[in-house]
């Protein structure tokens, strides 16, 4: 039986003449409520939005919205309802459901949407800043499509806990205030942005600071009270491709008719096996969960318990089978309503078995080159795609054991640094491929009207050998997100971790033929040993990583955030 876990703060519901169930609480500072299940999000105001969607009795997914919806306004800086995300949900009889909230390109967008009038690639920033970066929002279409078939509560009473911290407002956290300095040329766009978030001398306004967005708050009470018809038609779509149109430069640009034909859709869940344990995550568009599946897949013969955790050769081995699946990824993950997509063959067994053979534990492969799996394309290309940076991952399990893993992004940082209606729209299109061909093949991520970029977001559920739920997890960071989340199940499946622990685990990750470790860490301090194994060139950084985890232990169920958010989110 899942135990009661106890939320240390609590977000009163506050609708102004929307709400249709009455507040649990009138302050923030309210006593502590009492919740079968367990919320993971990345700032701890989000998270007890979704603590109080199922101290109300909600469902996981209505939970999952809540977080989503409270995310935009105190982390505006990795996603938002004007970006997209997906979400994997498992019951406890072992169903699964994924839902694509993927942004999608215009429908006037060609594979040559990015290069400039003589053929060639403008600088990124040029492509970022700018409506060509722009896709249509995809998340409050997946929320509306993921509760009309999973939700409790009433539609409106999800939007309470984040329309209370736009309208009454939030403290300005470290991590924000250092984002919007970093990313100023993004978070910094817009008059309304800066009026937001930013003082008269035009500096990030200091931690500490109460923040309100009075815009957004009249924008969720629109979604609130009319559903999403409020976010798909009428003023607010009219103003969201009026803005992006604007900023495009040539034709092609977002049109009213792309965003009133936008659909959040069902897909095939991909599932696999590890040790025992049944995965399943999300497939195309994002290639994160085929990446995980194939990473944990090729390492399975490996006794990486008895290596142990803090051996190099374990490491070793994790990065040899990431370096596999990534060439993989890199060729064949596109969007599969567009591009023939092996997915059976890249998860196939016995294909992940040849690509284990591959890999040595005293030795380095020379270069990781793609596979064959079954039903794979023969003329495609390799592209151009850039880094991906502003994501956010949370996760619930709710009274019945239904586990959902949801991932949100806007892409990079505050997006494309466009702002309607108090919130930031993304620039997910430069997920695409911005050179549609290379040597003469076409790039399978290539910018096609109507189609969705290919994503890193791996949201996962697991089930122990037993049927019984046992984890939902997953991570924000771009192209490290498949790695963070397959390390994060290996810390649990093979090391026995905590929720936290398996969060906290040292990085480590192969960029090319180089090889990043986390600083502070007890990997930096076996660089040799890594050297000594075959990987020439081992450098050290911050790691550029943010995880969130449910996990089921001997007490019951257990939430965590990335310990690396530590004295980043709380505030003075």
């Amino acid at each position: 039986m899942i135990k009661p876990l106890v939320s240390s703060t609590l977000l009163a519901l506050t609708l102004c003449g929307c709400a249709t169930t009455p507040p649990l609480a009138s302050s923030p500072a309210a006593t502590p409520i009492a919740f079968a299940g367990a919320v993971s999000a990345a700032d701890p105001r989000a998270q007890a939005a979704g603590e109080e969607m199922l101290a109300r009795g909600g469902s996981a997914t209505d939970a999952a919205i809540a977080v989503m919806l409270a995310l935009t306004v105190v982390e505006p800086q990795s996603s938002g309802i004007g970006g997209g995300g997906f979400m994997v949900r498992g019951t406890e009889a072992g169903g699964v459901e994924t839902f694509d909230g993927r942004e999608t390109a215009p429908a006037g967008a060609t594979p040559e949407w990015f290069l400039d009038p003589d053929g060639k690639v403008p600088p990124f920033i040029e492509s970022v800043r700018s409506g060509l970066s722009v896709g249509v929002p995809g998340n409050v279409a997946l929320a509306a499509k993921a509760h009309r078939e999973h939700g409790k509560l009433a539609w409106a009473e999800l939007f309470g806990p984040a329309i209370r911290l736009a309208r009454e407002g939030f403290e300005m956290n470290p991590r924000l205030n250092g984002m919007l300095a970093m990313a100023k040329d993004r978070s910094a766009h817009t008059a309304a942005a800066r009026a937001l978030f930013f003082d008269a001398s035009g500096n990030p306004k200091p931690v500490g600071t109460r923040i309100t967005n009075e815009p957004l708050a009249r924008t969720f009470e629109k979604i609130a009270a009319a559903g999403p018809e409020a976010f798909y038609s009428g003023d607010l779509a009219q103003e969201i491709a009026a803005t992006v149109a604007a900023d495009t430069p040539h034709d092609g640009a977002m049109t009213y008719s792309d965003i009133t034909s936008y659909e959040a859709k069902a897909r095939e869940g991909v599932c696999g096996s590890y040790r025992g344990y049944r995965i399943c995550t999300m497939g195309p568009p994002t290639s994160g969960g085929v990446a995980v599946l194939q990473i944990l897949g090729q390492l399975e013969r490996f006794d990486l318990a008895a290596l142990g955790e803090q051996n190099p050769v374990t490491w070793h081995l994790f990065v040899e089978s990431q370096r596999l699946a990534y060439a993989d990824r890199e060729l064949y993950l596109a969007d599969s309503d567009y591009v023939s997509v092996p997915v059976a063959g890249l998860v196939d067994p016995d294909y992940l078995a040849q690509r284990s053979a591959l890999i040595s534990a005293d030795a380095t492969l020379p270069n990781a080159v793609a596979g064959t799996p079954r039903g794979a394309p023969q003329s495609l290309s390799d592209g151009d795609e850039p880094v991906e940076h502003g994501t956010t991952h949370f996760a619930v399990v709710d009274a019945q054991r239904t586990m959902v893993s949801y991932t949100s992004t806007v892409e990079g940082p505050f997006g494309s640094g466009l702002m309607v209606g108090g919130f930031f729209l993304n620039n997910e299109l430069t997920d695409f491929s911005r050179s549609p061909e290379v040597d003469g093949k076409p790039v399978a991520n290539r910018v096609e009207g109507g189609k969705r970029p290919r994503s890193s977001m791996s949201p996962t559920v697991i089930w122990d050998p037993e049927g019984k739920p046992f984890l939902a997890v997953g991570a924000a960071g771009g192209a490290t997100i498949p790695v963070q989340t397959a390390r994060s199940i290996v810390g649990a499946i093979d090391f026995g971790l905590s929720a936290r622990a398996i969060l906290g685990l040292p990085f480590i990750m192969a960029f090319d033929d180089k090889v990043m470790v986390e600083e502070g860490t007890w990997l930096e301090e076996q660089a040799s040993a890594f050297r000594a194994l075959g990987h020439g060139e081992v450098f050290v950084r911050e790691a550029p990583v943010k995880a969130g985890a449910v996990l089921r232990g001997p007490k019951g169920w257990d939430s965590a955030r990335d310990p690396r958010l530590d004295g980043k989110i709380e505030t003075p």
